[in-house]
């Protein structure tokens, strides 16, 4: 090697050192399907290249005792995401940060204090496997699923493990009351999760599933043509998911950059595209994106989230006998 290729390596090595030393690491904390963890990491890698986005995947309750644990030595910098009835137990975890792009989420959404950043909000739907309805009419209200004819046609999540199932049965008892509740209690099998419920529709061993919109689309959009979603006409329920910064995250501004990345009107339309969730954020035209209505032609009927937080317990107990009763 001569005396000029060698300071040439010299120069481009040291101007790598510098590259590598500025590059700044953010460790994401996600409970989201590969394909959105995807999404968000090619925004950040677009928009920040000087971030590393790193990700840890499992789910939300996993993943929040984890920081909860990591409190005396921070490990993550960001987590996404979950709902107010599982986030606010661990407030303590978490810091409060007012992103720019909280100028573009609706009010309603917001938690108290900034403290959590909703990043995508769920719709409860009605899935329906059209094929498995035999003589029953296809319902339209939530009323409709109460007649005794509809006992093991309908499946919903444990609302024990899952936020799906919490937000649905919970709704149910606010709108139409715990004797309503019981009679549906008496025609549902129980899920352990969220996914069994649109899988057992789309493979016909049920006519109607009690699901998210996100996770019953897509097999609309993949093709079975006997899959509908259904808003009931008396109202369905809605639910945000949360993103929040770590108290004392070690990527400090970065990771305030890449959340902001997160939050984005790039980065929510692609989440659309990709994973179908519904974007917090009220300036993007979802109809015009993905096949699903925009918020404003769904009937929404309001919970408080933050009752569902505080009577969780109590409301699982009674649930319990609910569905121990019914199963007789």
């Amino acid at each position: 090697m001569n005396m000029k290729t060698l300071i040439s390596a010299v120069m481009l090595a040291g101007l790598a050192g510098t590259a590598s030393a500025d590059e700044k690491t953010v460790t994401l904390y996600s409970s989201n399907p590969e394909q959105a963890i995807e999404a968000v990491a090619g925004a950040v890698k677009d928009k920040a290249s000087d971030i590393k986005l790193n990700s840890i995947t499992g789910g939300s309750g996993v993943l929040l005792r984890r920081l909860e644990a990591e409190a005396a030595n921070v490990q993550g910098d960001i987590f996404w995401s979950s709902s107010f009835n599982t986030v606010g137990a661990f407030e303590g975890v978490f810091q409060a940060y007012e992103s720019p792009e909280l100028a573009s989420i609706p009010e309603k959404l917001r938690y108290p204090g900034n403290l959590f950043t909703p990043s995508n909000v769920h719709v409860v739907v009605l899935m329906v496997n059209e094929n498995q309805l035999g003589d029953l009419p296809k319902p339209k209200t939530w009323t409709d699923l109460l007649d005794p004819k509809w006992k093991g046609k309908i499946v919903v999540a444990d609302p024990a493990n899952s936020s799906t199932g919490y937000t649905v049965l919970w709704g149910v008892h606010k709108m139409l009351g715990d004797d309503k509740l019981k009679q549906l209690a008496a025609n549902v099998a129980v899920s352990s999760s969220s996914s069994a419920v649109q899988n057992g529709v789309a493979m016909g061993e049920y006519a109607v599933g009690l699901a998210f919109e996100a996770n019953a689309y897509p097999y609309v959009d993949g093709g079975q043509e006997e899959i509908k979603l259904i808003y009931p006409e008396d109202g369905t329920f809605i639910t945000a998911d949360f993103a929040g910064l770590v108290k004392g995250a070690p990527g400090g501004d970065a990771a305030k950059k890449a959340f902001d990345i997160l939050m984005s009107k790039e980065t929510q339309t692609e989440l659309l595209k990709t994973s179908f969730r519904r974007p917090s954020r009220g300036d993007i035209e979802v109809s015009k994106i993905v096949k699903l209505p925009e918020m404003s032609a769904i009937k929404v009927f309001d919970i408080d989230e933050k009752e569902a937080a505080t009577q969780r317990n109590a409301f699982l107990d009674s649930w319990r006998s609910f569905a121990a009763a019914g199963a007789k």
